[in-house]
């Protein structure tokens, strides 16, 4: 009989299962068992777990979570660059490295992308299996607790790597969830000279100035663009960030002529209308930003210098067991950021 494990599985619409799953075991060369020490809730899990499912590539029956991190525990015969007891994070957005887009050095645009914890079988487990191509080394002495944001991190480094922002330079934040807090600290960290948030919950926006922020603006009583006008003596923001899905024209009315936005939140029920002659009047640079592209490697490098510290985000630790109380927490907005850990449901803290 093959060993059991403690996962959580999505069971039915709407729901997961806190349940027992056969250990899982290294089937092809190139993959690395990992004892997972960590895993997070992300609002994709939320979308997967809603009625109906609004995550439509999600596959009923597998074990969820795609942010997890841990210890290796075997390795495929081909692994080379990994052994047994390194610490590794993850990308679990899987490419197959040769569909066209591949080719063209697309990976985040893989024709052919599987996604741990959504399509296969994830991290919300006691042990997972990944391709070590999506694998990154960590040290030894870096906590789970900041490890564990190296997934949602590396997408927020990757947007950055486009914007190349320079020191001194005014931004706006439209938004202070878990991604908007990340951009927050990253560009506070890359030089940023004034960083603005606009986040209608209280809370978040305490947060946001833990993490970086000079200014804070709550939207539902100040209108957002004569606060980022009176902040930025009449010009706009250098840089806008959207991070909610469905603010692109406020961002295009924040920014200053040639100034540059970033689009990263998504929301496809949604489809706001744009001014488009503002953005060629004003010359403004719209770009969007898709999950990560290459920049793993350099998150973990950022993480280990201590340049970054997303502890004060984390507003709940619970076993992998209570992970329904985690969801209720992201569901209700008391929670930033959830991490579940495996050991404790034996263990305890």
């Amino acid at each position: 009989m093959s060993e059991m494990m403690n996962a959580v599985v999505f069971s039915d619409v709407g729901t997961a299962t806190y349940t027992k799953r056969p250990k899982p075991n290294i089937k092809n060369p190139d993959e690395l068992l990992i004892k997972v020490e960590a895993c997070s809730i992300c609002g994709t899990d939320l979308h997967i777990l809603s009625t109906p499912c609004s995550y439509p590539i999600a596959q009923m029956g597998i074990i969820e979570g795609h942010e997890f991190m841990g210890r290796i525990e075997a390795v495929g015969d081909a692994v080379t660059c990994f052994k047994v007891g390194d610490r590794v994070v993850l990308d679990p957005n899987v490419y197959d490295g040769d569909c066209y887009q591949c080719k063209m050095g697309n990976f985040n645009m893989c024709d052919n992308v599987y996604v741990l914890g959504i399509t296969v079988d994830g991290g919300w487990a006691e042990y997972a299996v990944a391709p070590a191509k999506m694998c990154v080394k960590i040290s030894p002495e870096l906590p789970a607790e900041t490890a564990i944001f190296a997934e949602p991190f590396t997408c927020v480094v990757s947007a950055v790597n486009k914007i190349r922002l320079l020191p001194g330079e005014s931004v706006l934040i439209m938004g202070a969830g878990p991604i908007g807090l990340y951009f927050t600290s990253l560009l506070k960290a890359n030089g940023a000279g004034k960083i603005i948030v606009s986040e209608p919950n209280a809370k978040r926006r305490e947060l946001a100035v833990k993490m970086g922020a000079d200014i804070v603006i709550d939207p539902s009583a100040n209108n957002v663009v004569d606060e980022v006008m009176k902040y930025t003596d009449g010009h706009g923001a250098d840089v806008v960030v959207e991070a909610v899905g469905t603010l692109v024209q406020e961002c295009i009315d924040c920014v200053r002529p040639k100034g540059k936005v970033l689009l990263f939140g998504m929301d496809s029920s949604k489809k706001p209308e744009v001014d488009q002659f503002k953005i060629v009047r004003n010359e403004i640079t719209l770009m969007g930003s898709f999950i990560g592209l290459n920049t793993l490697p350099a998150t973990v490098a950022i993480m280990e210098s201590g340049l970054v510290d997303f502890s004060p985000l984390i507003t709940h630790r619970l076993p992998l067991k209570d992970f329904q109380t985690g969801l209720d927490a992201m569901r209700d907005g008391s929670a930033i950021e959830v991490i579940l850990y495996p050991e404790w449901d034996h263990n305890g803290e």
